[in-house]
């Protein structure tokens, strides 16, 4: 199987599509690492995705469950995947004549280490920071200028200088064994390894909390930066914070516990 395939979904089935596809009209997108047919949290972004057909395109929602069961019978149960589920809009000239529905099937990438951010040197440019697709691209223009500047991955902040999240990625920090998050005074993208993490604390008798911080209200802390496909990953510095982070002291035990979660593909 090549390094990355594409198929479009119609009449129940998922196709190879051979055409190249402009991502201007990705409306929705949702990626999860797959390793050896175990994924975490597989419903959830199942339904996270959903939501967002049938939000942009009503009548691709019906068929949703048949392009999940299409979509679940492609991906391999042997090795490193990193599928992504999209729903494109109609676009006449430049894009599908009609709003469809697909499977771009990846290898993952290697897993990483600690992490180095930057703080975007603009207010956070998104258009829609609650659905991951339309920003996609932009996103990862964002994140390209943070290795510019030794980093990677760019802390997103509203207008009024708060933490929103990273480009491709959801934040989290502790204040002693409080684990902290942005609040919905900001916003972001509702991320399901933030919600895993948030599960793991309560169930291990942490304290949890939402706060309005901005960068200067982290330093000395312990951050964290979540993604579907990484994981957890402590952060080691911040470039233009002026200050140390913490050190990873909670990281070990909360890694182990979210490999548990994985759960059969099916």
């Amino acid at each position: 199987m090549q390094e990355s395939e594409f198929y479009r979904f119609s009449a129940g089935e998922l196709t190879p599509c051979r055409d190249s596809v402009s991502e201007i009209r990705l409306a929705a997108a949702d990626s999860f690492l797959v390793e050896a047919g175990r994924v975490r949290s597989f419903e959830a972004h199942c339904s996270r995705f959903a939501k967002w057909v049938n939000d942009a395109s009503p009548q691709l929602g019906a068929s949703i469950d048949e392009y999940f069961s299409a979509a679940t019978a492609l991906i391999p149960r042997t090795g490193r995947w990193f599928p992504r589920f999209e729903l494109h809009l109609a676009s006449p000239g430049d894009g599908p004549e009609v709003d469809s529905l697909y499977l771009r099937l990846r290898t993952a990438p290697e897993q990483l280490g600690e992490a180095v951010l930057w703080t975007l040197d603009e207010v956070d440019p998104r258009l829609n920071p609650a659905v991951k697709g339309p920003d996609l691209s932009l996103c990862m223009q964002l994140r390209r200028k943070a290795q510019l500047h030794g980093a990677e991955e760019a802390v997103l902040l509203d207008a009024n200088g708060y933490i929103s999240e990273g480009a491709l990625s959801s934040l989290v920090w502790w204040r002693g064994d409080v684990l902290c998050a942005p609040n919905d005074q900001t916003e972001w993208l509702h991320s399901i390894t933030r919600d895993e993490v948030f599960a793991i604390a309560q169930a291990s008798g942490y304290q949890t909390r939402l706060e309005h911080a901005r960068p200067a209200d982290l330093v000395g802390t312990e951050i964290w930066v979540l993604s579907s496909l990484q994981g957890i990953r402590a952060v080691s510095d911040w470039k233009n914070l002026g200050s140390p982070v913490g050190s990873a002291s909670h990281l070990e035990q909360f890694q182990k516990r979210l490999r548990m979660l994985a759960g059969s593909l099916g």
